[in-house]
């Protein structure tokens, strides 16, 4: 992947949805500074991400991607981190007792700082200013000062998701992640009794938990039971960061991505002669790909080629992102190019992004049944194609936020301003995230059952 290959590459290839610093000075100053700090994740991680990901290639894992659409420095506390932890735990559950194989879990959380947006400006009250970009390029706040691209906002970002890491690697290593706990959580909710239809499966991995107990697998014992495996992802869109925090692997001689264990790169950004594309061919990190309704068969393959030359499982992740109703019209398309090609990829359903529209009152927001439509259409195709539908993708919370509409919580357009927090996409709740996964639980079964 490597060949003629390298770290600073991509400089010489059209740059969509890049910033344009003023100070270059700072700019360089900054990007050294980086390059001299510790990596955030290392080589012996990202290989056993990928290493997981090639068995949720041929089905024997799931893979379930989630959290926030922008992280932002004035909401980042350890309240926040561990209660999307939980909530990705308590759906990890979920869907292990439904596929009965292992979840990887993945966060989006700890570099999710940059946004792409659709234009590059912004109106409010007849002034006109640049887009925000996401913390760790500029400003929400709406002035001119504010939205100026500043280079010191990268340090920021690495070290708020530098202390994110270690907080989440005490969590998932130090018992909080315990199955038994984790279940107890969930049985909260099903005990609610607007959410009794899902008590029953609540009940039967309660059984489940119950029996291996009983036969002498307990958490107690079994220290597997207390810990879990725990990554976290990014889209790669600020190319400086990335470049920056790259690394060469001392064990493997490869380059890996230093700033998270998954990038992506986006629906926006994803040319196949573009920096984006240039970046990522060249490191070991696993790599998503936004796959919107204006992918084209033909691009696919050729960024399948660019991207996974030796057609390595657990490589690339296709992140399909269609809008409820266009799934079937859509997706069958791309799943021929991927067989034509006999590529090994990973297929996982973003129902947020297609999904996202205006509320009556002006909010940005996406209603929880058009998600589940996405979702259940997804793995319709799949039954229809004979292919694996190997994950699922949210833009979620783990705290009590009203941003999407409908599901239990049942938050309605009138209710949207109650807590909406979100600095760019609306996300799923603590509550609607979990009913998520019930149901996603319930098209597993459906397929296990057609299988």
């Amino acid at each position: 992947m490597t060949k003629l290959w390298n770290k600073s590459g991509w400089r010489e290839r059209p740059q969509i949805q890049m910033p344009e610093y003023p100070n270059q000075d700072k700019l360089n100053s900054v990007t050294r500074h980086l390059s001299q700090c510790p990596p955030l994740v290392f080589g012996g991680e990202v290989r056993s991400l990928r290493e997981q990901l090639a068995e949720v290639c041929e089905g024997k894992r799931f893979l379930l991607q989630g959290g926030d659409c922008a992280e932002s420095f004035q909401e980042y506390s350890a309240d926040s981190i561990r209660d999307t932890f939980r909530i990705i735990l308590q759906m990890a559950v979920v869907l292990t007792y439904a596929t009965k194989s292992p979840i990887v879990k993945i966060g989006r959380i700890a570099g999710q700082f940059a946004k792409p947006r659709s234009s590059a400006f912004e109106k409010n009250n007849g002034i006109e200013l640049p887009s925000y970009r996401g913390d760790i390029i500029n400003d929400i706040a709406f002035n001119q000062e504010a939205r100026v691209p500043n280079p010191d906002r990268m340090i920021q970002a690495y070290s708020q998701s530098a202390a994110t890491l270690n907080l989440l690697r005490a969590f998932s290593q130090g018992g909080f992640a315990d199955i038994k706990r984790v279940h107890a959580w969930t049985l909260e909710f099903t005990e609610k009794e607007e959410s009794d239809r899902y008590h029953y499966l609540a009940g039967r991995i309660t059984d489940a938990l119950e029996f291996m107990e009983a036969a002498g697998v307990s958490a107690n014992k079994i220290e597997a039971l207390k810990r879990v495996d725990f990554f976290v992802s990014h889209e790669a869109l600020l190319l400086e960061y990335e470049e920056a925090l790259s690394r060469v692997d001392s064990i493997t001689g490869s380059v890996i991505a230093g700033s998270g264990h998954f990038v992506w790169i986006g629906d926006r950004t994803r040319q196949p002669d573009g920096a984006h594309v240039e970046f990522c061919r060249g490191i070991e990190n696993p790599v998503g790909i936004k796959c919107g309704p204006s992918m084209e068969p033909d691009e696919l393959k050729v960024l399948l080629q660019k991207l996974n030359p030796d057609n390595i499982p657990g490589r690339i992740t296709l992140i399909v992102r269609f809008g409820k109703g266009r799934v079937f019209e859509y997706l069958p398309k791309l799943i021929t190019a991927v067989k034509e090609e006999g590529a090994k990829v990973i297929w996982s359903c973003d129902p947020m992004h297609g999904n996202t529209e205006k509320a009556s009152n002006g909010y940005k927001t996406r209603r929880f049944e058009n998600i589940l439509a996405e979702v259940k259409q997804f793995f319709a195709v799949h039954r229809e194609e004979g292919t694996i539908p190997g994950g699922v993708h949210f833009e979620m919370t783990g705290t009590d936020v009203t941003e999407c509409t409908g599901g239990l919580s049942a938050v309605s357009d009138d209710t949207l301003g109650d807590r909406y927090h979100t600095v760019c996409d609306p996300r799923l709740n603590s509550s609607q995230s979990l009913e998520l996964a019930f149901e996603v639980s319930e098209e597993i079964a459906i397929r296990a059952a057609q299988t």
